[in-house]
């Protein structure tokens, strides 16, 4: 291969037999601030642009064959409040299932993947995005469960009352007694344990007392781009060992330093003008646009992600890395990674670094399939020598 449209064509023929298991995707967020899950108002079976990032045909153009769908909800949300959200988000994941059975099946295991890439559909999981949506409470983690919950961030943006976040100030210092007994519920029921967005104290607290393999669901390199939501080589180097994956995300402000000061300045322009500064709906994006048509943006593309995955793959290994595009969940994406069919885009570029079709099979499908087939096994024999753990924050951090 010697053109750029030699590697492009290489890489839909990777992906059509190896398609791209993507970490996040916070669709049903936007879906809920844009139409409150009215799927009549915003229909994915049409294309989307402009509004949103993701519909079904740009995940077909993107050789995409399965979607964590994050039921995120804001960690200013609280108590009762996160529960009933996250509940709600979770129905309106089960809303999309429902209207595109041809296009869209849902998934709970390894083997469901599978059948639904045998199947010519996209499987269909979700994670939950910060342990605010339990509550303190670890029957709400086992509800989450049963109602197709495959992952939970222990963090979002700021630190519970178990778990400190990357973004937030030192609080328990990880993990608390009790986070580290939701880590092993966690385990026990067969739900990965999501570290992205935590800091690196709970990262390491979780490793340590994991015996399942854990997932970065959104997270890059922090040595190729120094920001706290990224993942230190140290910790990286533990994968082998935990069989985890990392999951390099597409959101400029993690992988391209130039652009880190630039998204300060455009998320202090959004709270100047009312606005929460994850807010992607049309009035929120034109208060971003009129920003960035001022104060040109630092360009990330899809050779910044690439540059990621080769440090991730020096570091980790080939068969713990992954990828976690974070779209919807972010109001800028790097060239050529504008939206969900961008990934030929990536894997072209990969290809030509010289990564071989097996080494690319194992970053976009392998890899994710096999860590939560992983920890089903784990579920499975955790669950022959012990039952539910009903204890409470209050008994285990006092």
């Amino acid at each position: 291969m010697d053109s750029a449209t030699d590697f492009l064509i290489a890489a839909r023929e990777l992906l059509a037999a190896h398609p791209v298991v993507d970490g996040h995707n916070d669709l049903p967020w936007a879906l809920r601030q844009h139409v409150r899950y009215d799927l009549d108002l915003l229909d994915i079976s049409a294309d989307q642009t402009g509004r949103l990032h993701t519909d079904i045909p740009r995940l077909r153009s993107g050789g995409v064959g399965a979607q964590f769908w994050s039921v995120y909800v804001r960690s200013d949300m609280a108590g009762d409040d996160a529960v009933s959200a996250t509940l709600e988000q979770i129905d309106g994941v089960r809303q999309l299932l429902e209207r595109y059975p041809a296009d869209l099946a849902a998934a709970l295991s390894a083997d469901d993947m599978e059948k639904a890439r045998g199947e010519g559909r996209i499987a269909s999981l979700m994670g939950a995005e910060g342990g605010h949506s339990i509550n303190n409470s670890l029957a709400t983690l086992r509800a989450l469960f049963a109602l197709g919950v495959r992952y939970m961030t222990l963090t979002h943006n700021d630190n519970i009352a178990w778990a400190d976040s990357a973004t937030d100030e030192v609080g328990v210092g990880g993990l608390s007694a009790f986070g580290h007994e939701v880590v092993r519920e966690m385990n026990r029921v067969g739900m990965l344990v999501d570290l992205s967005h935590v800091a690196e104290s709970t990262m390491r607290d979780a490793l340590a007392t994991s015996v399942a393999p854990v997932v970065f669901s959104h997270s890059s390199s922090r040595a190729i781009c120094d920001h706290v939501r990224n993942i230190p080589d140290e910790v990286l180097a533990q994968l082998p060992a935990n069989g985890g994956i990392a999951m390099a995300t597409f959101v400029p402000k993690f992988i391209l330093p130039a652009a880190v000061e630039w998204t300060l300045a455009a998320d202090e322009n959004m709270r100047a003008h009312g606005l929460h500064h994850l807010d992607t709906t049309r009035e929120a994006m034109k208060v971003h646009q009129a920003f960035e048509a001022a104060n040109p943006r630092p360009m990330a593309t899809a050779a910044t992600v690439a540059d990621h995955l080769d440090h991730m793959r020096e570091v980790a290994g080939i068969d713990h890395i992954g990828i976690g595009g974070d779209f919807d969940g972010t109001a800028f994406t790097p060239a050529g990674l504008e939206d969900v069919a961008g990934y030929p885009n990536l894997i072209a570029e990969l290809l030509r670094r010289g990564w071989s079709d097996a080494d690319l099979a194992k970053l976009t499908w392998q890899n994710a399939v096999r860590t939560l087939r992983a920890a089903e096994d784990v579920a499975r024999d955790l669950q022959r020598g012990r039952g539910p753990s009903n204890a409470t924050i209050e008994q285990l951090d006092g």
